[in-house]
């Protein structure tokens, strides 16, 4: 498995983003590996993982990612990351129009009006969480 690395530390279990992209698919395969780290029960937003891969100005193809990362395998958990105010803006991609919210509850999230409940309570935020 690649390594990502972050200011010069390693966090096992995904790709280097320091390597020269390879693939036409690089940022994407980026992105899948950060938000596979986001564990159960937490959310980030699309912008969180922009900044964190060093794309701060990012957000909007972060959002491109998680709406194909429907066929990336491993899975991606891209219910867990929703828009920087805690909404559900890419719940249309799911097979269901309730589909993300559903996987969200599951995982013990609330959420009302397409909006998780405190979000700043299960904020995932990688760059304070994977820094080592």
């Amino acid at each position: 498995m690649t390594q990502l690395k972050k200011k010069g530390k390693t966090v096992a279990g995904t790709k280097a983003l320091k390597e020269k992209p390879d693939r036409k698919d690089s940022f994407f395969e980026t992105v899948y590996d950060v938000a596979r780290l986001i564990p159960r029960g937490r959310a980030t937003s699309y912008g969180a993982i922009a900044a964190y891969i060093g794309t701060k100005l990012s957000a909007r193809m972060v959002g491109w990612a998680m709406n194909a990362a429907g066929s990336a395998r491993p899975k991606v958990p891209a219910h867990r990351v929703v828009n920087r105010n805690g909404m559900l803006s890419g719940k249309h991609h799911f097979g269901t129009p309730d589909a993300m919210e559903k996987l969200l509850k599951k995982e013990g999230i609330k959420v009302k009006n397409d909006t998780i409940v405190d979000f700043d309570k299960v904020f995932w935020d990688p760059a304070v969480e994977l820094a080592l």
